[in-house]
């Protein structure tokens, strides 16, 4: 990821707590089982709502989010003191390596809570292999079943719809950021290459120019600015979070509307 920034006062707090909750020990997630609560219903708490929507997918409905969705960069949030709380409570704990705070959280999860290292894209082929994985460590494999089914119905048809937006019905050429591929994956388009999550070097600029895309995907939530600024490409804004909702489709239902509208479809 692009260069993070945790706040000192933040760390000191976490390990204040980390005292006390690194005495229930420590896991190691290459030895994670299922857990199946006596209500059959796990509680889960996720760093962010991306975490949280594929918790969600996978079947899980008792889900905490340490970092809220109104925080733009979720790397610079401070988690709190409530927050490790939570982690030492869940049944699963999952979380991605890139982000800061990933040990801190990793260190206070306790001797109960499960942790799970989350691989993050929303690359259609990815999310479907990491929905699966958590399903089977929350014993919920029956409700990812059904959301699969539902998800692979509606990624067609976005599919499919972003791609009737092609103009004169060619595959518009991209370059994407390196966490935004999927959405170049989900139009359909002509990658011609990728940039970041470091900041993009002025010989980079010129040999991506030179390729002359017509769709730039940006990152929103890593974004530099333009990209290519006389290239006469057009830059598209890809979230990659989920809402509070915690509903993954909307993800690419808002990256296919972004994607007709710099192609000039309605």
């Amino acid at each position: 990821m692009a260069r993070t920034r945790v706040r000192i006062p933040s760390l000191l707090a976490l390990s204040a707590a980390l005292l006390l909750s690194a005495a229930c020990g420590n896991n190691d997630p290459s030895t994670v089982d299922a857990v199946r609560p006596q209500d059959g219903k796990p509680s889960v708490v996720v760093t962010t709502t991306w975490e949280g929507a594929f918790a969600k997918a996978a079947g899980a409905e008792d889900i905490k989010v340490i970092v809220p969705q109104s925080v733009h960069h979720a790397p610079d949030y401070d988690p709190k003191p409530s927050d490790l709380a939570a982690v030492a409570k869940a049944d699963f704990v999952l979380y991605a390596p890139f982000e800061p705070y990933a040990a801190k959280i990793k260190e206070a999860a306790g001797s109960k809570a499960k942790l799970v290292e989350v691989e993050l894209d929303n690359d259609p082929t990815k999310v479907s292999a990491e929905v699966g994985r958590l399903a089977g460590l929350f014993g919920t494999a029956e409700a990812a079943t059904q959301w699969k089914t539902g998800f692979d119905t509606e990624y067609a048809k976005l599919n499919k719809d972003v791609q009737a937006a092609w103009p004169g019905g060619r595959s518009p050429s991209v370059v994407s950021q390196v966490f935004t591929t999927w959405a170049a994956k989900l139009a359909g388009a002509t990658p011609v290459g990728t940039y970041g999550p470091e900041a993009v070097t002025p010989a980079q600029l010129a040999q991506l120019g030179a390729k002359k895309p017509e769709l730039v995907l940006d990152n929103a939530h890593m974004s530099t600015g333009t990209v290519l600024p006389d290239s006469g490409a057009k830059q598209v804004k890809i979230v990659n979070y989920p809402g509070e909702d915690l509903d993954l489709l909307t993800v690419y239902r808002n990256a296919a509307a972004e994607l007709k509208k710099a192609m000039g479809a309605s």
